[in-house]
């Protein structure tokens, strides 16, 4: 399976935004990826009022959304924000061609470093899996990955890779955590993960600054071992990166933690 991992930087446009995602989404194809993953809030950045350009699934960009992929013959991953109740929005992480239809809604909400994503947004409560020729997937959003709970999930319910879409936070310390965490993740539930993050928007030269979490790159491929596979820095790119899901039963027999558990037994 070829997978692209699409590390742009969003605006508060969705309209120049979804131009992004069919100009990214096209040249994806053209290398032979069959899905491409983008960003957490690819739809709009964080510092932007969600609720005024939040839609439903079958809205308007959603819809645009779904065109690009069945256009390009390939599964696009991005992320969006749905309306929810009490004036509030999902954090939704949109999965649709090439056979697949499919939303998750961000779990667990970043309330940390300051800042409070449940100010304005609601949180989801199903875990969410697609396949793509016959390869299961999870599907996860940023905060997420600091919870290995949701990651062995995906695993017991056949997931072979978890896609990962990000906005992550700026600050001290906070890209090693990145790597730390990503790697932990796919440890932990001895699968591939696939993450994906916003472009660093300084790297593009961008210094307005602020507490929202706009990205900071490092976007990578991490194998069910624990290991990093492809690495991206932190300006906007897209790689190309293959991963091999006979991998996952080769290391699972030599790292049997999932078979091991007994606290938190699976589900």
């Amino acid at each position: 399976m070829r997978i692209a991992l699409s590390q742009l930087t969003t605006g508060p446009e969705p309209g120049k935004n979804l131009a992004l995602i069919r100009e990214w989404t096209s040249r994806a194809a053209d290398a032979g990826a069959d899905i491409v993953v983008f960003p957490e809030a690819s739809m709009a950045c964080f510092g932007t009022p969600l609720a005024p350009l939040a839609e439903p699934l079958d809205g308007p960009w959603a819809t645009a959304v779904r065109t690009v992929a069945e256009e390009a013959g390939i599964t696009v991953v991005a992320g969006m924000f749905t309306p929810a109740s009490g004036g509030r929005v999902a954090n939704t992480l949109l999965a649709t061609g090439r056979g697949v239809e499919a939303a998750y809604d961000k779990i667990h909400l970043y309330d940390a470093f300051g800042y409070a994503e449940s100010d304005s947004v609601a949180a989801g409560s199903q875990v969410v899996t697609i396949d793509v020729d016959g390869v299961r997937l999870g599907l996860a959003t940023c905060y997420d990955v600091r919870f290995p709970e949701l990651f062995r999930a995906h695993a017991d319910a056949g997931a072979a890779v978890t896609l990962l879409a990000a906005s992550w936070g700026a600050g001290p310390g906070k890209i090693d955590q990145w790597e730390l965490l990503v790697r932990a993740r796919a440890l932990d539930a001895t699968l591939w993960v696939a993450a994906v993050d916003q472009a660093d928007p300084a790297a593009g030269g961008d210094t307005a600054g602020g507490t929202a979490p706009t990205g900071v790159g490092h976007s990578m491929l991490v194998g069910p071992d624990g290991t990093v596979r492809h690495r991206l820095g932190a300006e906007p790119e897209l790689k190309l990166v293959d991963v091999d899901a006979d991998e996952v039963t080769a290391v699972r027999k030599n790292i049997p933690v999932l078979a091991n558990r007994r606290l938190g037994e699976r589900r």
